[in-house]
């Protein structure tokens, strides 16, 4: 098969003298950048990131102007990447920030909320991330937008592709779960499964995208991608009546989620929509494949790769995890922790969402909650905090990983008789358990 390729990128649109985007910094070594679709700075091979002009943000975005949006994250557009194109239609983010007083009460929190992403188009918080990242790449002229992906994101970047007229490529390891590889194909993408770890799909991605010159999202179009995550800080605090909250705590598989939501509230901070105030942040893993949380519980300042992920949250699958070094430099600041749930944790952690909240997550919000669990029994996440845990996505999604802590529904007979010596079984049950 013969791979085309797009066509050539042109030049960014020019902004006003008011522009708010001042183009791309490395977050090693501070050198600046265009807004072009790259991501890695030339001179020390650092991350680029987007930087914007504060002074005209705090002149032009203001809470009315905000409240005036669209009931997704365009209403926050002037705080990302976008001059043009987006989506604005397709509603993504927005989503409840519900209070958890039973889940709260069985962990011992007093003042618990759930920032519940499962409920965006394909069920994650990946359509924020994408929804940017489709957007730009249609500024730059991309006709063929693509991803390397362990899951989520395959299904996000296959609808938003659709959507707006891109063709789609999407690389996935083999082993992810099916039902994740049929989100994606539903959409009509071209899905690619790999023989390797997410890690060997990202490489081989790597090499695509500088060969072909396709869009990939979190690859070269990484830092106007990452941007998406933002919005759910963003929301966080207006939701909450413009106030940040005390503590977060947030999913880690590359690490961006959580350095991201950090800079989200460090910039309403920084145009004057919420007080200035210092948000704890703490990070949760899985077992089989926690690199983040091994480091911060051995005091390491480098993250030690996992080669072979072993873990039901194959949506967190990655070894080497990108922002890995800022999360522990964030997390450290900021006076939270970083630790790593087993597969039977996250299984009951989806559990306890469900049977508390009503919200079924799929095994990062496992992973989430397990942890949540572990930092109050530890006293890191205090009693009196208020505390918000970010769900990322949808538990139908992963729905065998919950399976083997749940108990099967009894066979009855039809008849009433049947039903009452049930009942009266059940009720002999529970005075031997008193």
């Amino acid at each position: 098969m013969t791979i085309t390729t797009a066509r050539e990128t042109p030049a960014h649109p020019a902004g006003n003298a008011e522009s708010r985007l001042v183009g791309l910094r490395c977050r090693e070594c501070g050198r600046r950048f265009p807004i072009e679709p790259v991501h890695v700075c030339d001179f020390c091979f650092g991350p680029l990131e987007v930087e914007y002009d504060y002074e005209v943000l705090r002149r032009t975005v203001t809470r009315e102007s905000i409240a005036r949006g669209p009931l997704s994250i365009w209403r926050y557009r002037d705080l990302l990447p976008v001059e043009s194109l987006a989506d604005t239609g397709w509603r993504v983010g927005y989503t409840p920030l519900q209070p958890a007083p039973n889940l709260g009460r069985a962990l011992g929190l007093k003042d618990l909320w759930i920032k519940n992403d499962s409920v965006n188009p394909t069920f994650s918080f990946k359509d924020r991330v994408v929804a940017v990242a489709s957007a730009k790449a249609r500024e730059f002229g991309f006709d063929t937008f693509a991803c390397a992906s362990t899951g989520n994101l395959a299904s996000a970047v296959a609808a938003a592709g659709v959507r707006v007229g891109l063709k789609t490529y999407v690389f996935l390891p083999w082993d992810t779960e099916p039902s994740k590889i049929l989100n994606a194909l539903v959409y009509g993408a071209n899905v690619i499964a790999v023989k390797g770890t997410y890690d060997d799909v990202n490489r081989l991605c790597s090499e695509i995208a500088d060969q072909c010159h396709w869009a990939f999202c979190n690859i070269n179009v990484r830092p106007y991608y990452s941007e998406g995550s933002k919005t759910l800080a963003f929301e966080t605090a207006e939701q909450l009546g413009w106030e940040a909250p005390d503590h977060v705590v947030v999913p880690i598989a590359s690490g961006s989620l959580l350095t991201k939501i950090a800079k989200g509230f460090g910039e309403l901070q920084q145009i004057g929509l919420i007080a200035e105030k210092p948000v704890r942040i703490s990070g949760a893993q899985a077992t089989g494949c926690g690199p983040v949380a091994e480091a911060f519980e051995r005091g390491w300042d480098a993250i030690k790769p996992v080669q072979h992920p072993d873990t039901i949250a194959k949506s967190l699958a990655i070894g080497n995890p990108a922002d890995g070094y800022y999360v522990l430099k964030l997390v450290r600041e900021r006076g939270g922790a970083v630790r790593a749930a087993t597969n039977d944790e996250i299984a009951q952690g989806m559990h306890l969402l469900a049977a508390t909240e009503g919200v079924f997550a799929e095994t990062a919000g496992g992973v989430t909650v397990a942890v949540l669990k572990k930092l109050v029994e530890e006293g890191i996440v205090r009693s009196d905090e208020r505390v918000v845990a970010y769900i990322t996505g949808n538990g139908l999604k992963t729905i065998d990983a919950v399976a083997p802590v749940l108990v099967p529904p009894p066979l009855v007979e039809p008849s009433l008789e049947a039903f009452e010596a049930l009942l009266a079984g059940r009720a002999a049950e529970h005075r031997l358990e008193l």
